[in-house]
C-alpha cells in the first residue's frame, strides 16, 4: 500500500478549491504549498472536486512543476483530492 494513502487526511492541513477558477487555483495551490513548506509540513491535501477535471488538471500541473514536491496522487477513496507529501528532510 503506498505511503500517501495511507495516512488520516483529516488531519493534515487542507486547501479546497471549490469555486474557484484555474488562474486564481494556481496561485492558491502556489501559495498554499511555499506555506506548508516553510512550516515544514510534510504532507498536506487539495481538494479539487471532480466534475470536468479542469482544477484538478490544473492542480497537477502546479505540483508538477514545483521543486517543493516531493510526490503527488489522487486519494485512494476520493477523486476529488489529492495528497501532497513536501520535499521536506529532518
Amino acid at each position: 500500500m503506498n505511503t500517501l494513502n495511507n495516512i488520516f487526511i483529516d488531519n493534515l492541513p487542507t486547501l479546497d478549491l471549490h469555486g474557484y477558477d484555474r488562474n486564481t487555483a494556481r496561485l492558491l495551490v502556489n501559495d498554499f504549498i511555499n506555506d506548508n513548506y516553510k512550516l515544514k509540513k510534510k504532507k498536506v491535501v487539495i481538494i479539487h472536486g471532480r466534475g470536468l477535471f479542469i482544477l484538478k488538471q490544473e492542480v497537477e500541473s502546479v505540483l508538477k512543476q514545483n521543486n517543493q514536491v516531493k510526490l503527488y496522487q489522487p486519494h485512494m477513496f476520493n477523486i476529488g483530492c489529492t495528497i501532497v507529501e513536501l520535499n521536506i528532510t529532518d
